[in-house]
């Protein structure tokens, strides 16, 4: 279910259909969607930020004149990534391609010569126990602290028997994360082993789909487990910023301003935005998301969802087996990837 909380939201479906379209839109979205608001009843209290230089408002992170400016991803690279990914095929829980998309992303990473390391554990879920894994890309600072930037790589398991390819939902930012990892490690310096600012973990989720229902108890299972991991171990204190990434391939990209990010984060991104003269592709409307964000939200983590669920006209490809590359562009892949790039380095200011 999508939340449409704000006016300029149900304006903007409507002026898009009749009121009827609208209406049966929002319900079947209702049924089929994975990224749901949570209830009053359901939502716990969020934990307070455990970061204690975060800012009193983004303005305070925009670089200063005549900074360095920030790398850039090669979208065609990003799109090669994404083909190879999404030509694995369905990789729902506990299937064969669930393994090739473990053996995938791994491999990538290694080959980068990014330190790889995986959370893994196996998840009592609404339909039975499966193995899941989570697979942490870590490339080291100098900085005291660390940026996440997160997305998941599994389909949804309901659309296991049909050819459903995620190519956007879970395909676009794999393929991404991948190109993001390159272009860091290609940042720096000659015989340098550390960034020059914090440093990064790619976090690629796992179980991040609902078994049978999405629901506070069937959903984000990798994230809930990763979340409470680094809740115990004291990982927490350390992430400066958690950048989630869903659904950012789509030709027609606009992504959400999500009411459950952090503030200052998501401001944070908008002003990087607009430093790369992008601003016009994010936060037209706002609604309410359900996602990987919001267990690290709930253990103090600072979050953003950048996400884009309007996914055809009236999201009719969400969910469905037309969830193809022929929907997905490169350039959006540049400008979600560039935009990422540009607010860690806002991020290193501090």
């Amino acid at each position: 279910m999508i939340s449409l909380s704000k006016p300029e939201a149900w304006s903007a479906a409507l002026s898009r259909a009749s009121f009827v379209a609208a209406v049966v839109a929002v319900s079947l979205c209702t049924m089929a969607c994975h990224k749901e608001p949570e209830t009053q009843a359901s939502q716990p209290t969020p934990a307070q930020p455990v970061v204690s230089n975060a800012p009193a408002s983004a303005a305070e992170l925009d670089p200063p004149a005549g900074a360095p400016p920030a790398p850039t991803v090669d979208s065609k690279r990003a799109f090669l990534y994404v083909k190879e990914f999404v030509a694995i095929g369905k990789r729902p829980l506990g299937s064969e391609g669930h393994k090739k998309a473990e053996d995938y992303i791994a491999g990538k990473l290694s080959g980068l010569g990014v330190e790889v390391d995986r959370d893994t554990f196996t998840a009592d879920t609404a339909v039975g126990k499966f193995p899941v894994v989570n697979i942490i890309g870590k490339i080291p600072g100098k900085k005291d602290g660390i940026i996440v930037i997160a997305g998941h790589y599994d389909t949804n398991y309901p659309l296991k028997d049909l050819n459903f390819v995620g190519a956007n939902d879970g395909g676009s930012n794999t393929g991404l994360m991948v190109e993001l990892a390159q272009v860091l490690k290609q940042s720096m310096k000659s015989g340098d082993a550390k960034l020059d600012g914090y440093s990064v973990w790619l976090v690629f989720t796992d179980a991040e789909e609902a078994m049978k229902a999405w629901s506070a108890d069937d959903s984000v299972y990798g994230s809930k487990h990763l979340a409470s991991l680094w809740q115990k171990d004291g990982t927490v204190q350390k992430v400066r910023a958690f950048i989630l990434l869903d659904m950012i391939g789509d030709k027609d990209l606009n992504v959400e301003r999500e009411t459950y990010s952090t503030p200052w984060l998501q401001d944070t991104v908008l002003r990087a935005a607009q430093r790369l003269k992008v601003e016009s592709h994010f936060y037209g409307r706002s609604l309410d998301v359900e996602d990987d964000h919001l267990p690290f939200k709930r253990v103090g983590i600072p979050v953003v969802d950048l996400i884009d669920i309007d996914y055809g006209l009236d999201n009719s490809f969400h969910h469905t087996t037309e969830d193809t590359l022929d929907k997905l562009s490169p350039n959006s892949l540049q400008i979600i990837g560039d935009v990422v790039l540009e607010t860690m380095r806002a991020l290193n200011t501090r």
